[in-house]
């Protein structure tokens, strides 16, 4: 697995918010309360590699930490270089 990242655990919680918010507007996605962290963790990088934003794990690769750690290296490409996570 790649180098894990400074701020990986406050990346993933704003890749999620980025991702889920969009997905809610688009109308492909209602959550329940009862929807699980994984469960959504899984749901947004499905979103992405179907949405064509990043390349998908190879196949029998796709487990949480490497789905986890994929989503934070994406939102580190769309924040602004001055983000306080990035720092």
């Amino acid at each position: 697995m790649a180098k894990k990242l400074k701020n990986e655990k406050g990346l993933l919680k704003e890749a999620l918010s980025m991702i889920l918010d969009d997905a809610v507007k688009r109308g492909v996605v209602k959550f329940e309360a009862t929807d699980s962290h994984d469960l959504k963790i899984t749901y947004a990088y499905r979103l992405l590699v179907h949405d064509k934003a990043i390349t998908p794990l190879p196949q029998g690769q796709e487990n949480l930490p490497k789905i986890r750690h994929r989503l934070a290296m994406w939102v580190t490409h769309e924040l602004p270089a001055d983000h306080e996570l990035l720092r």
